[in-house]
C-alpha cells in the first residue's frame, strides 16, 4: 500500500433500491447484503491498486462495516456528524469528504443520492455505481472495476480532469413573493412540473398531472422521464443541448408516446410541444405547482412563485472508467 495516496469517499443510500415503488412497478429490490457486496468488491479492487484510506458515513444497517470487518490493511476515517436520516445526510457526508481532500467518491445509489452529492460538491469527482431506482445518471460497471478506477485516481496514476468532464445538470431558480429559501437548486437529469398535492410522494407519476419537463439528456436506453424524451427527441450527454417537453391530454395533443415512467410500468404521453434547449437558455414555471427533481417530487412553489430552469454544463465530473483502466494497462500497472 502507499502512503501516498489520497482518500477516496464512499457513500451508500441505505434505502436506494428499496422504497415503496417496488410494490407500484416492477423495480427490483436490492438488499443490504447486496449492497455491503458492492461496498466490498469497491473496497478491495481500490486496495489492488495501492489505495487504502476511506472516508464513509455509518448508517442504520452498518453496510460499510459489514463489507469491511475482515478486510486487513484498511484504514476508514468516519463522517462524525448527526444524522437525519434524509438524503441531507449525504450532503452532510459529501461536504465533509471534499473538505479532507478525497481524490473521488464512489456513490452507491440512483439519481436522487447523486443529486444529493452534487448538492454538496457542485463539481465532485464521481464513479457512480446503480444500485436505485431511478438510474440515468449511474453507470452500469463491476463494483470491483469501479473501486480499481478510484484507487488508480487515488494513488496519482492519472488526473480527474484527463478522464473526465462536467456533466449536464438542470439549475432551478426560484423568484417571486413567498419564495422560501433555498432559491436555488438542481436536478442530475430532469426537472418536472407537476399538478400532484404530495410532496414527497414515491408513487407513479400521473399522465394527466405533468406539466412540463426539462431534461439534461435523453436516451431511449433510460427509464423515467429521460426515457420518454429519449423516444422522441434523444440528446447525448455529449450534446451541448437539454430537452424541454410540455405536456396535455393525449387525446388533444399533435404527438403522443408510449414509455415507460418506471421499471416494467408504460403509459402514454401526451407532448404539446418537443424542443431542444440552448444550454444557458430558460424555461419559465409560474406556480402553483409540485416540483419534482430526478423521479422524485421535492418542492412546491406557491401561486406567486416563479421557477427558471436552465440547463448548464457545470456539474459533476464523471470518471470514465474505462478510461482510468486503459491508462493503468498502458503504464504496465498489471503486468510484471
Amino acid at each position: 500500500m502507499s502512503d501516498g495516496c489520497a482518500p477516496i469517499g464512499i457513500i451508500v443510500n441505505p434505502r436506494a433500491g428499496t422504497d415503496v415503488r417496488r410494490a407500484v412497478s416492477a423495480a427490483a429490490n436490492v438488499t443490504v447484503e447486496a449492497k455491503a457486496n458492492v461496498v466490498r468488491r469497491v473496497v478491495l479492487g481500490a486496495m489492488e491498486a495501492g489505495a487504502n484510506r476511506f472516508v464513509v458515513q455509518e448508517d442504520p444497517h452498518s453496510i460499510v462495516r459489514r463489507a469491511t470487518e475482515t478486510i486487513r490493511g484498511i484504514h476508514l476515517d468516519w463522517v462524525d456528524e448527526v444524522r437525519v436520516f434524509t438524503e441531507e445526510d449525504t450532503v452532510t457526508a459529501v461536504s465533509s469528504m471534499r473538505d479532507r481532500g478525497v481524490a473521488v467518491v464512489v456513490v452507491l445509489g440512483g439519481d436522487g443520492t447523486n443529486r444529493a452529492a452534487a448538492r454538496a460538491w457542485q463539481d465532485i469527482p464521481v464513479i457512480p455505481v446503480s444500485t436505485g431506482t431511478n438510474n440515468a445518471f449511474p453507470v452500469f460497471v463491476e463494483a470491483t472495476v469501479a473501486g480499481s478506477a478510484a484507487g488508480h485516481l487515488a494513488c496519482g496514476l492519472c488526473g480527474v480532469d484527463e478522464v473526465s468532464s462536467p456533466a449536464k445538470v438542470v439549475r432551478l431558480r426560484i423568484e417571486g413573493v413567498g419564495a422560501e429559501p433555498p432559491l436555488h437548486d438542481m436536478a442530475l437529469i430532469d426537472a418536472v412540473a407537476v399538478d400532484d398535492p404530495y410532496v414527497g410522494s414515491f408513487e407513479l407519476f400521473d399522465p394527466s398531472t405533468l406539466k412540463l419537463a426539462v431534461l439534461a439528456r435523453a436516451d431511449p436506453m433510460s427509464i423515467g422521464f429521460a426515457g420518454v424524451g429519449g423516444r422522441v427527441e434523444p440528446v447525448s450527454p455529449e450534446d451541448d443541448a437539454g430537452l424541454l417537453l410540455r405536456f396535455g391530454p393525449a387525446d388533444g395533443c399533435p404527438t403522443v408516446v408510449r414509455a415507460p415512467t418506471a421499471p416494467g410500468h408504460f403509459d402514454d404521453l401526451g407532448l404539446a410541444e418537443v424542443r431542444r434547449l440552448s444550454l444557458g437558455e430558460e424555461v419559465g414555471v409560474d406556480g402553483p405547482v409540485l416540483m419534482a427533481f430526478d423521479g422524485e417530487r421535492k418542492r412546491r412553489l406557491g401561486g406567486e412563485t416563479r421557477a427558471v430552469l436552465t440547463v448548464q454544463r457545470d456539474g459533476p465530473r464523471v470518471v470514465d472508467v474505462a478510461a482510468v483502466m486503459a491508462a493503468a494497462v498502458s503504464g504496465g500497472a498489471y503486468t510484471r
